[in-house]
């Protein structure tokens, strides 16, 4: 078993599947190759020591997995998450982690959307979205139609794979 395997199922008991961490990583592999065609190379930090003290990568892009955005046609924006459902207060994560991230990235193998951090901060306190808790995370939706036009760079991947 791999380390981010490992450290998936210590650190989130409450993942949906056993290796969402990996699927995590192995989506950033994915969008670090596409950002590199086009000229942004980005150095991942993968261990939980520089993660935590200094973020995803050494750019300050924080890039999430979003599997489902193409089917529900809109973002889900992590605000706060726990690492088990059973604990008792959420921690804030997602545009809201204290990190170097001032850009972030999500989307999934169809399509990304790149923003600015602080303005994904701004459109949740703005109250016009919903709010959605589940057992272990906070997050708000972001429709495509707003995030299209929010987004400092939308890419889709959708043609190309095929």
């Amino acid at each position: 078993m791999d380390t981010a395997t490992n450290w998936n199922k210590s650190s989130y008991p409450d993942a949906k599947r056993p290796d969402m961490l990996g699927e995590g990583i192995e989506y950033q592999d994915f969008v670090c190759a596409e950002l590199a065609k086009r000229h942004i190379v980005l150095q991942n930090l993968t261990s939980k020591k520089y993660q935590y003290e200094i973020g995803e990568n050494l750019q300050g892009f924080e890039i999430k997995l979003d599997r489902r955005c193409t089917d529900t046609e809109r973002l889900s924006i992590e605000i706060a998450e726990k690492s088990a459902a059973a604990n008792r207060d959420y921690i804030p994560s997602g545009i809201y982690r204290n990190d170097n991230a001032w850009l972030y990235l999500q989307g999934n193998y169809e399509i990304l959307f790149v923003f600015a951090r602080n303005f994904l901060v701004n459109l949740h306190k703005s109250g016009r979205y919903e709010v959605a808790e589940m057992p272990t995370i906070r997050k708000f939706y972001l429709p495509f139609s707003d995030a299209k036009k929010y987004a400092a760079l939308y890419l889709n991947f959708a043609n190309q794979h095929k």
